[in-house]
């Protein structure tokens, strides 16, 4: 079974948590100044990358909260977890 390392709860079982989508979207400032090309692109468009990913999951079973996470999408092993505001560990700023 896969452990996740929540970073209020600690590490628990997979079945705990709900993966979110890939973290550090930023939401257009003005949406409704935003044309549909630009719509389209932040609604579907997402980073695929074979290794290191930062993601975003959701304890759903544990303390109800989102946080981050940098999981190797090849070994699906997770080399971190933080917090929502916190900046991604040995990546800088998100």
């Amino acid at each position: 079974m896969l452990l996740i390392p929540c970073p209020w709860c600690g590490k628990r079982p997979e079945n705990e948590f709900r993966y979110a989508g890939q973290a550090h979207i930023v939401r257009p400032s003005d949406p409704a100044s935003v044309d549909d090309e630009a719509w389209a692109v932040y609604l579907f468009l997402r980073d695929n990358p074979k290794g290191q990913h930062a993601e975003r999951w959701r304890h759903i079973h544990g303390c109800g909260r989102f946080f981050n996470a940098v999981r190797d999408t090849v070994t699906d092993r997770f080399a971190a977890s933080y917090k929502p505001q916190e900046l991604s560990p040995g990546q800088g700023a998100p």
